[in-house]
Formats: C-alpha cells, structure tokens, sequence
C-alpha cells in the first residue's frame, strides 16, 4: 500500500491495487523467467505503480531499454516487450526479434501495449515478418495513474497536440475509458458538467460506453458527486504564466517528472570541517516529491515568499526535539526518545534537502532578470499594455534568449489580448525567424493553429470582460495567509480554477455571457443512480467533486485546488486527473516542430 493515496476522501490506493493485479495476472500468463524490454517512456509511469520488488516475485530477472540491433544476452525463458502502440517501435521490436541467434536457446516472445492494442502496429510487425513470433499480444489499460491522494495523470504526452493541432482523438477515448475505469472502482457519478469541444466529446464517449455495458448495474456506492471536464484550450492563458508556488517553481527551474526531480547535487554535500579539497559529486540529486514526505505535504502548494518562514519554524522545533535528549533521565524517557528517533532524522533530513531546493530556487528569483520577466507578466495578466510591441520582449529576442521564453511571453501577450494586432504579430514574428531561424515557421504555425499566438479577429478584445467578471487579478494578494486562489501567481487567479469554484457555488448560471465568450460548449448530463445508491449528505459534508483536465494541468493550478478543498466553507473537495502534468515550457516545447 502507498499511504500517501490514501489520505484523501477518495483512496486512491483502490485504483492502484487494480491495476497492479492486471499486470500480475499477465505477468503469471508467461510461465518461467522472464526479461522486460521497455519503452523508455514508460518506464517512468510505472515506476509509481509497481516497484521492482512486484516484478521480481513474478520471475522477472533483467530489464532493458528498448534499442535497435540485438537484444543483450540473458538466460531468460521470456522477452516481454512493454510498449506504447507507436509505429517507430515496432521497428525497432522487429529488428530484436529477427537479429536473435536462432542458434541460441529458444525464447518466447510477448507484447504488451500500454494502454492499447493497434492494429496499424500489429499490422506493421506482420509486414516486417515477426508478428507470428508473438505468443501472447494484449494490452494494459493503465490510463489514469495515482500521483497522490487527490492527483491522476494520464501521462499522455501528445495529448493537447492530437486534441487541437492533429484533430486525433486518441487520448480522448483513453480519457473516457480511464474514467469509466474509476466509476466501476468507485461507483457511477451522478452529474457530468463540461466546458470546451473535447469536454463534450469525452463526455458522449462516456455515455455511449456506459450504454454498450447495460447489462451490469454499478452497485457500488458513489464516491464522487460530480465530475467537471475542462479543455485546456479554455483556458490557454495559465500555464503561460510563470508558476510562483514552491512546487510550481521547481517544475519551471528543474522540471518534476513522474514525481522525480533532478537537481544540481554540490547543494546537497554534507559540510564536515577538514574536508576542503574533497571532489564534489557530478551525478544530479534525484529526490521524490509526494505528500509521503510530511514537510513537502505542508509547502509544496505555498507560494514561495511564503516558504522561508516554515522551514525556519521547523528548523526550531526539530532542534529543540533533538535537545530533549539532555532531559531524558528515566529509563522510560530514554526509551521514549530512541523510538522518535528515526522519525527525528528523518524530519531533520527533509528539512536539509527543502533548504537547500529553497537555496536555489531563491538563487532565480532573486536575479534581475527573473523580477523583469515576471513584471512583463503581471503587466500583460492584469491588461496593462498588451496591444503593443513590448520593449523587454524585444530585448529578449535581441539578444537571444532561449526561444521558449520569447515564445512564452509573446504567447501570453496574444491571449491576455485576444489576438494582437496584424502589424505587432507580424513584426514579432520577423524578428524571431530572423534572430532564431527560419525553420521556426512551422512553430509558429502550430502555435497560430492552437490558438496561442493569432491575430485579433474582429476587433474586440473580450479579456477585460472576462477578467472582470471573473475576478481574474487581485491587486492585494496576501502570499503569507492566503484568502484567494490569486496567491498561486502572486495577483492571477488561473481561470481553469475560479470556473470549478464558481460551479461549485453559486453556479454557471450567474456567468452565462462569459461562457459564451469562451471557447466551445458548456453542458450538464445526468447519471441515473439505481435506487438505494442516491446519496444523502449529512450537514457539513463536502461534496466531492473530480476535476479533469484535457490537455494538460499546471502544479499551480492543482496548489489553488488544494486551497480551495481547505476552505472551512468551501463545500467541495476536488480530485484533479488530467491528460498530462505540465508547464509552459513544456507544453511549448510539445508543440515545436523539431527542425530536420
């Protein structure tokens, strides 16, 4: 079990032993020994449902990469190739498959696609001449896995790209099968609110997959009251902007992948005295970041300016635990002081990775150029000057620096403004194929297609409306002791989040003009329960609401989630799934054409 999935209203832990029984019951089909040869993507996702220990109790002794040419020696019964259905590995498997030594032992070979089966790759490997080597060829749908207590991610990497560049919907049905996945786990949710095209359509699919199942009645009890589906494109403006909570930040510095993060490892030496000419490590400080660990629980969701005074605090109390010792005389109180010992070192070595991950990330925030970025920011969110070409920007591009962050702030730019005028995107889009290249032409398409980075159409710029109407900028944010979502980005209140708030109490009704404004449709469907399911609150209960994000979700909109789950008189707590964590710089980078 992992404590940490089950803090929440929602145990998560169910959806986990789920799919970890799949993968035994798979596992158990190829008898004997066994080598798994993996995709290297993911081997991250699975890393945070099964442990290497799982693995080994069902015969599995080596684990390799998947690479070209021959596969490595071992002296296994079983190749298990655990792959994502992509036509480019099927080559690769092929060439596995047809360099092994016929004059070797014989091996069996399986396949396992996560989460599909496809025949476009079945077909692929059949005209490659190995698809009858396969004994066993199926799939494993792991598509939402468990993060945290209240967080599951699709890990879908090309979702938003598919969605609104490709016109795939790929993800989408993965989306709809992972939450019909849910409902048989945790029971059918009663009511389906969504907004944006892809809302409406993983909503249809939903529909359409519960009637294909009329057979079965889901008896189990509900869990969740509603589920809220929202496009990414709704909302384009969040993850533009720089996050400014301490998880968020880490995203934006080092990138968290799978809840790892990497990080610069001279921070994170012990100083012992006499040890000055000691070589200092090269290999990055990889640590794990979950609500496992009780004081990254406390700040990961604060914002920044926020951070130094908790782990001052703690630093206090953890010295003065460790103090206690001198007062221990009894036998009793020895004893009681050994057995804190172990949760004592643990605190204190929290507390001495957290300073030194703060260190860092104060070592950005407080360099000149992170404070002029971020003003730039602010200025475009709260609709100060974004219909003309900005100075900094023009800077940024003069002397060149990295294309994302130009790209980033025109972007950000263009959607605080709906669209910038043809002679500033024209004149923004000059400079950066002359100063970056001109292979970038298909960059800035993507991001003209996506809605991104476009001309104003029309001539009316709707942003004031909706940022009045939806309280989107708050001058006086109180960072310290937060009474409002805006504190995540220190004035900007992410939109994704003040729509599930206003849905939530008092509803869609009282903003009926912005939601015509804002892309796609807004619906509402109903669940019928069977009789004997329809849940009765009791007074003070919350409701829980799950919150699904197609295209991707920022940490900062999670941490205004959170906050909003702890409002004594919020009245709903949220679960957050979506197709993939995310930043800007991520996303940005997702929709860059490599040049060839």
């Amino acid at each position: 079990m992992a404590a940490h999935l089950s803090y929440g209203r929602v145990n998560l832990n169910v959806l986990r032993e789920a799919v970890r029984r799949e993968l035994r019951e798979f596992l158990d089909k190829c008898a004997g020994s066994k080598a798994i040869v993996w995709d290297e993507y993911l081997t991250g996702p699975f890393g945070l449902i099964a442990q290497y220990s799982l693995l080994k109790e069902h015969e599995v002794e080596k684990m390799f990469t998947l690479k070209g040419s021959r596969l490595p020696a071992a002296d296994v019964k079983n190749i298990i190739f655990f792959v994502r259905p992509r036509l480019e590995l099927m080559d690769i498997i092929a060439e596995n498959v047809l360099s092994e030594d016929r004059r070797g032992p014989v091996r069996d070979f399986h396949i396992l696609f996560v989460p599909r089966r496809s025949l476009l790759c079945e077909q692929r490997l059949k005209d490659l001449g190995v698809l009858g080597s396969f004994i066993h060829r199926e799939e494993y749908s792991l598509d939402l896995i468990p993060f945290d207590g209240d967080l599951l991610s699709m890990e879908s990497e090309g979702a938003f790209k598919e969605c609104y560049l490709e016109g795939d919907q790929t993800s989408l049905y993965h989306a709809a099968k992972g939450l019909m996945t849910l409902q048989a786990l945790y029971g059918t949710i009663p009511q389906i609110f969504g907004k944006g095209e892809c809302a409406r359509q993983v909503a249809n699919m939903m529909i359409r997959m519960k009637r294909e199942f009329t057979g079965s009645q889901n008896s189990i009890f509900p869990v969740f009251d509603n589920l809220l589906l929202l496009d990414r494109n709704v909302d384009l403006l969040t993850p533009l902007a720089t996050q400014l909570t301490y998880e968020g930040l880490i995203d934006e510095i080092y990138g968290i992948q799978n809840s790892y993060v990497k990080l610069p490892p001279e921070k994170f030496v012990p100083k012992k005295q006499g040890d000055g000419g000691k070589e200092l490590p090269t290999e990055a400080k990889k640590l794990q970041l979950n609500s496992a660990e009780e004081l990254y629980a406390e700040i990961r969701d604060k914002n920044f300016n926020a951070v130094g005074s908790v782990l001052s605090k703690k630093a206090k109390i953890i010295s003065a635990a460790f103090e206690e010792r001198h007062n221990a005389k009894t036998v009793g109180e020895i004893k009681q002081f050994v057995s804190q010992l172990p949760h004592m070192q643990a605190a204190r070595g929290s507390l001495a990775n957290h300073t030194s991950i703060a260190e860092l990330i104060k070592d950005v925030t407080t360099s000149e150029d992170f404070f002029d970025k971020l003003t730039v920011e602010q200025e475009f969110m709260s609709g100060i000057d974004t219909d003309k070409v900005n100075n900094y920007i023009e800077d940024c591009i003069a002397q060149k620096h990295p294309l994302i962050k130009v790209l980033r702030l025109v972007c950000l730019q263009s959607v605080c403004n709906s669209g910038l005028k043809q002679k500033v995107l024209d004149y923004y889009k000059r400079e950066i194929l002359q100063t970056y290249g001109y292979e970038h032409i298909l960059t800035l398409h993507n991001l003209e297609k996506a809605g991104l980075l476009k001309p104003q159409t029309g001539g009316r710029n709707s942003c004031p409306t909706i940022r009045k109407t939806l309280r989107l900028w708050v001058d006086d944010v109180n960072e310290q002791n937060p009474t409002d979502i805006s504190y995540v980005y220190s004035g900007y209140a992410p939109l994704s989040v003040r729509l599930a708030q206003l849905l939530s109490r008092p509803g869609w009704r009282s903003i009926e003009e912005v939601l015509r404004i804002l892309p796609g449709p807004h619906f509402e469907e109903r669940q019928p329960l069977p009789t004997g399911l329809q849940k009765k609150r009791q007074p003070g209960e919350n409701r829980v609401t799950l919150i699904f994000f197609l295209g991707g979700v920022t940490f900062a909109e999670i941490a205004a989630l959170r906050f909003l789950s702890q409002l004594d008189d919020g009245g709903t707590e949220y679960v957050i799934a979506t197709t993939k964590l995310m930043n800007g710089t991520s996303w940005i980078e997702g929709l860059m054409e490599k040049p060839f």
